[in-house]
């Protein structure tokens, strides 16, 4: 079955960096797309930034030039790499994948920016 496990959140100063890693199983992981999303208290879940299996990749206007997302094919892993933090970037951010035609979410893992 489908497993994705979010690790290296945390509590991070303004201006600081985080470095979130997922996961991933139960997939043939080089042949999809991954996804990081976020949601903050009160508010939907939003879209931050994708990345194809061909290293192709996509971000939301609000975390272009700060974060970078990258991923490995031999460790099945997907990585964000967060810089410049602001505090409007804190909440739980999730490890996405479509397969099968739906949506797979990790638990996700809390990333709080405050001074």
């Amino acid at each position: 079955q489908v497993q994705l496990v979010e690790s290296g959140g945390g509590l991070v100063q303004p201006g600081g960096s985080l470095r979130l890693s997922c996961a991933a199983s139960g997939f043939f992981f080089r042949s999809y797309v991954m996804n990081w999303y976020r949601q903050a208290p009160g508010n939907q879940r939003d879209f931050v930034a994708s990345i194809t299996g061909n290293f192709n990749t996509n971000y939301a206007d609000s975390v272009k030039g700060r974060f970078t997302i990258s991923r490995d094919n031999a460790k099945n892993t997907v990585d964000l790499q967060m810089n410049s933090l602001k505090p409007e970037d804190t909440a739980i951010y999730y490890c996405n994948v479509r397969y099968s035609n739906r949506p797979y979410w990790g638990q996700g893992t809390q990333v709080t920016v405050s001074s």
